[in-house]
C-alpha cells in the first residue's frame, strides 16, 4: 500500500477553505485513477486547544507506481492545479510513504 498524507495549515478564512475543499477539491481528488481510499477530516485536539493543522487528507493506492501515475494523470493534475484556489504552497505539506503492516 502506498499512502499520500496531505496536511493543511490553518487558513485565513476557514469557512471558505472548507467550502471549497468539500465541494471542489475533494471531488477532484476522488477521481484519481486506481485510488483505493480517500479520507479527510478537520483536525481537533482532545483538550479543545488549537491543533497544529486545520485539515488532513489521506489517500491510498495499491502501489507507488499507481500513486505516481494517478498524480500525473489529468485528474491528478486537475487536483494539483486546484490547490492555488484555496490555499498557498506554504500552507500545505505532502508526505509519501510505503506502508508496512505491523500485526
Amino acid at each position: 500500500m502506498y499512502r499520500l498524507t496531505v496536511t493543511y495549515d490553518h487558513p485565513e478564512d476557514p469557512e471558505s477553505f472548507l467550502q471549497h475543499y468539500r465541494h471542489v477539491h475533494a471531488v477532484l481528488a476522488s477521481k484519481m485513477p486506481k485510488l483505493q481510499s480517500y479520507d479527510w477530516g478537520m483536525c481537533e485536539m482532545p483538550d479543545g486547544s488549537i491543533p497544529p493543522h486545520f485539515l488532513i487528507a489521506v489517500l491510498d493506492w495499491a502501489s507507488k507506481e499507481d500513486a505516481l501515475a494517478a498524480l500525473q494523470s489529468p485528474e491528478g493534475q486537475a487536483g494539483t492545479a486546484d490547490l492555488g484556489n484555496f490555499t498557498t504552497p506554504d500552507q500545505v505539506s505532502l508526505s509519501f510513504a510505503e506502508l508496512t503492516k505491523q500485526v
